[in-house]
């Protein structure tokens, strides 16, 4: 493996219907935001400019993608061998496509092996800390693990995050820290969950990878995926499961949303967790109470379907 990744190095080993930036190459993805259809012109991190403003769900709702393989890519800053983690605007949500960098502690050979790489790829100027800022466009979310270092850790200041925001108009998710903290925070759009700040500069650590895979807290991230960053956590979703990921959520959001009908209104006796009604009774009321429902996040005949493949999949399961 090169030590410095190019930009199509997942062409060979992602999902052969994915290309390296995650969009399809021969299918149209049909997503609820804004109901609008993606297609193989369309733009994926344009179309989620403001999907942070359309998600209402929350990261159980979003976490349907476990049951396809996936139950390691969500991070909840809850992991007793790192540090916690700081978020410069708790309150405002981050979306993208990830764009990976992993760093590592310096190690003479293997960067002098990562810069005659780099060299034969094209790269005019050493590989540094800014390596990964310019392959960022709009709609990037840069993502790197440099090994929870804090002290000579700190990847950027301010006046990288600008150039990251003015390329990505987007922000950061480190395992590691940052220093400019206050200047970083002031620009505005940008945000970042960091591990920690220091005043000092990053020194004795180098870039092993670009767009290549890494770790981030207990999840797994990849080039390519989209991911949903707010103060509670941060989920990476595999692009290909983009489109079933959200409609799986709002599926989830609006059986909750019955559920808490049933309970405040007592149609049906709650008790331990569960409703005491036959489930044929309950499922009836359910399509009932959606027939009255205003403003589905999807359209009546998406919702059909996907409910008629769940109970598809229950009947192969028996």
């Amino acid at each position: 493996m090169s030590g410095y990744i190019k930009d199509n190095y997942f062409r060979t080993i992602s999902e052969p219907n994915i290309d390296p930036i995650g969009l399809p190459s021969s299918a149209i993805i049909i997503v609820r935001l804004k109901n609008t259809k993606l297609d193989e012109d369309t733009n994926l991190y344009d179309f989620l400019e403001d999907i942070h403003n359309y998600i209402k769900m929350n990261e159980d709702e979003f976490w349907e993608e476990r049951s396809n393989g996936y139950e390691n890519q969500f991070e909840n800053f809850a992991s007793i061998y790192e540090n916690g983690w700081e978020i410069l605007h708790p309150d405002e949500v981050m979306t993208g496509r990830v764009v990976t960098a992993q760093f590592m502690p310096l190690r003479k050979d293997f960067d002098n092996y990562v810069q005659a790489q780099a060299k034969k790829e094209g790269t005019k100027t050493p590989v540094t800390n800014y390596a990964p800022i310019i392959k960022l466009t709009e709609g990037d979310v840069y993502i790197a693990d440099s090994f929870g270092k804090i002290v000579n850790g700190t990847l950027i200041g301010d006046n990288l995050g600008n150039a990251i925001y003015n390329a990505s108009k987007r922000g950061i998710i480190f395992n590691g820290s940052v220093r400019d903290a206050e200047g970083l925070s002031e620009i505005k759009g940008f945000n970042g969950w960091i591990r920690g700040t220091d005043p000092s500069a990053i020194a004795q650590m180098m870039i092993a990878t670009v767009n290549a895979p890494i770790r981030i807290g207990r999840a797994t991230v990849l080039p390519g995926d989209v991911v949903l960053a707010k103060k509670t956590g941060v989920t990476f979703i595999p692009p290909h499961l983009l489109a079933e990921v959200v409609i799986a959520g709002e599926y989830t959001m609006l059986r909750d949303e019955f559920s808490f009908y049933c309970q405040k209104t007592k149609k049906f006796e709650y008790v331990n967790e569960a409703f005491v009604v036959e489930p044929e009774v309950f499922e009836k009321a359910f399509q009932e109470w959606l027939d009255k429902y205003t403003n589905l996040p999807m359209s009546r005949k998406e919702l059909t379907d996907y409910m008629e493949s769940i109970r598809n999949r229950k009947k192969r399961q028996e």
